[in-house]
């Protein structure tokens, strides 16, 4: 029994060894063939024989998994080859051709895009045809014969788009599973953490709240909100990223919005010291709770991966836009990995547990505000520089002291 794997699969292996199939199937036939020929056809045929099977045992090498995707297609040489010898030497007749004319087709539509079946369509015409011109076939066969191969190669590009098709149904659907996947993730490890301390908070109070002092009450209770809005924050980015993946863009209420109080609302959730740098009263058209989570998003990551001092520094930028730098002093982003530092589920700004969604989503809403988010490497650390649209010019920025 032959194995599944050896034979069912899109690499450049699987390709090879299934061509190496056809050629042995046509290689025995070709033997069976040699009883039925004279003796003086049985030398070509005998060749025919051996070529197809020392084509069929090279398609069959393990070396096709460390070729590139096209790399089988050089099989095809040998096999219309012998289909173009067999039909010299029957006459001019391709009757017993055929047939493998077709799965040689059907083979480069299933592993190959339709511009290849286009490629190799004059190679297959002059296999095809040529042996009947040698042969002197009457005009009508060579006119059927015309026919022939188009008809072909608009089956083998039906099956290329069809096999296409199939491909981006089975990624998208990959997708989805990767990303309910990552919902699950999120869900067992970023909310478990702030539900306990929630859960915690609760059952303090519960039993102990009487003797508990004011000031302790306050921050416990202070302690559960910051949490509260933690799962509110993820929660809220997952249903952003959704909303992005089903409808390629997000609705915005914009306004007017102070970036000091942007700024220090987003500072609130976080405990690290953070030192600002802003001049006057900077105004960006954005939509609120989008800003604040653009903010967040960055921040957050900066603490993750940063070391101290952690600063945001408000400055104008080119095309009346605002840019606000966050900077950290950290080991920096690896060069490998910035390429892929913006993508979803890249784990660039992942911390254990979580699915990287983070600079995946800041982006994705300043470009939804007319701005971006964009990385540079700093000396040390890092800067992730978001620009959003400015409503009054930007003064140059100065220090105003740590923020936390």
């Amino acid at each position: 029994m032959v194995r599944r794997w050896f034979l069912l699969g899109e690499s450049p292996l699987h390709a090879a060894r299934q061509l190496a199939l056809l050629l042995a199937v046509g290689a025995l036939l070709t033997v069976v063939k040699l009883l039925s020929v004279p003796a003086a056809q049985q030398g070509i045929y005998l060749a025919l024989a051996a070529l197809q099977a020392a084509a069929a045992a090279a398609a069959w090498c393990p070396i096709w998994r460390r070729l590139p995707p096209q790399a089988p297609l050089v099989l095809t040489l040998p096999a219309f080859t012998v289909l173009a010898t067999s039909i010299w030497a029957a006459g001019g007749v391709a009757a017993a051709a055929a047939p493998f004319f077709v799965l040689v087709f059907v083979w480069i539509g299933l592993h190959f895009p339709a511009r290849t079946v286009l490629a190799v369509t004059p190679v297959a015409l002059a296999a095809y045809l040529g042996p009947m011109l040698l042969a002197g076939r009457d005009p009508a066969v060579i006119t059927s014969a015309i026919l022939f191969i188009p008809t072909l190669t608009a089956v083998a590009v039906m099956i290329a788009r069809q096999v296409d098709h199939h491909r981006r149904d089975r990624d998208a659907l990959r997708r989805a599973e990767r990303w309910r996947a990552a919902l699950t993730s999120t869900l067992a490890h970023d909310v478990r953490s702030p539900l306990t301390s929630v859960r915690f908070v609760l059952e303090t109070l519960h039993d102990e709240a009487e003797a508990l002092p004011p000031d302790q009450r306050r921050t416990l209770i202070e302690t559960a909100l910051r949490q509260a809005a933690r799962i509110h924050r993820l929660a809220a980015g997952l249903l952003d990223a959704d909303r992005i993946d089903a409808e390629g863009r997000l609705r915005l209420e914009t306004t007017s919005v102070p970036l000091r109080s942007a700024i220090d609302d987003a500072l609130a959730y976080l405990t690290t010291p953070i030192t600002v740098h802003l001049a006057g009263d900077v105004k960006v058209r954005a939509d609120p709770a989008r800003l604040e989570q653009i903010l967040i998003n960055l921040l957050t990551n900066a603490v993750r991966h940063g070391e101290p001092p952690i600063t945001v520094t408000v400055r104008p930028a080119p095309g009346a836009m605002v840019a606000i730098d966050v900077r950290d002093h950290g080991p920096g982003v690896p060069p490998g990995r910035r390429q892929a530092l913006f993508s979803r589920f890249s784990g660039t700004d992942a911390a254990p547990g979580s699915v990287g969604l983070g600079l995946w989503i800041a982006r994705e809403l300043a470009r939804a505000h007319g701005g971006d988010v964009t990385y540079h490497p700093a000396d040390p650390g890092t800067r992730f520089t978001v620009t959003l649209p400015a409503v009054d010019p930007a003064p140059p920025p100065v220090d105003e002291g740590a923020r936390s």
